[in-house]
């Protein structure tokens, strides 16, 4: 017996595009889901979309910035009621508060936090509704512990696990769960991106890596593995939780 199947469970999965959103696209389509792929960049969602469909999975394409209150109510009326909803989209920032500028910080804050409380608006409602559902936040270690040179993504970060934690203390007893996965450095399509870009990239991987004691980045699909284990029903006395994927980064913390 499969404990991880999603068979006639719907899920939405933002910035599912690339990157951690793609692999965890990817293995709930693999266990049965089908899957709404949600991306801002129309032509990476539908990739992700042909190669879920290649592998025999389900999935639907649909284009949202959840940094707009608008576009995502219109992507609740164009997926419908969901049972699993991943809230992966995100955006980063590098500097201390003297390289950051107030600009920065609210276009941290309109992805990383509005964007969040954009998709639960419109998607938890019907979850309360039928009394059952997983909603996921993909956080970072960056909202338990605070990052170097990251000030406004630590800020964002944190606030997203404090969100997750109200949402589970207010709903509870609804059989609707609510937690956070809260990854170290993940080798993504993007950070491969900014490696190439230095003139050592092996000791560039080895300098980001460093902070986490087993020398090296976890994987997408090492993310996606821990949101299949909160979308599944055998995770039904997790909520309100931070899982952390971080290499041990936050041990001696």
């Amino acid at each position: 017996m499969d404990l991880f199947r999603l068979d006639e469970k719907t899920a939405v999965v933002t910035g599912a595009g690339s990157g951690i959103g793609r692999a965890i696209a990817q293995v709930f389509a693999d266990h049965g889901a089908a899957v709404w792929v949600v991306d801002r960049d129309h032509p990476a969602a539908d990739s992700t979309v042909a190669q879920i469909r290649a592998a025999g999975g389900r999935a639907q394409a649909a284009h949202a910035d959840v940094s707009s209150e608008s576009e995502v109510a219109a992507l609740a009326r164009q997926t419908g009621p969901a049972d699993i909803l991943v809230n992966n989209a995100g955006i980063g920032h590098v500097g201390t508060l003297l390289e950051t500028t107030a600009a920065d910080l609210d276009r941290l804050y309109a992805v990383n936090v509005r964007g969040v409380f954009n998709c639960c608006k419109v998607f938890v409602p019907a979850l309360l509704a039928r009394g059952r559902g997983s909603v996921i936040q993909i956080a970072s270690i960056g909202g338990v512990v605070a990052v170097r040179e990251r000030l406004a993504y630590t800020t964002t970060k944190f606030a997203v696990v404090g969100l997750t934690k109200a949402l589970a203390l207010d709903h509870s007893h609804t059989g609707v769960r609510f937690n956070c996965i809260c990854p170290g450095r993940v080798e993504t399509p993007f950070v491969r991106q900014r490696l190439a870009e230095y003139p050592d990239p092996e000791l560039a991987y080895r300098a980001m890596a460093s902070t986490q004691l087993n020398g090296r980045m976890a994987r997408p699909d090492e993310v996606a593995a821990a949101a299949l284990y909160l979308a599944a029903d055998v995770s039904a006395m997790v909520t309100g939780s931070n899982l952390l994927i971080d290499g041990g980064w936050s041990a001696g913390k």
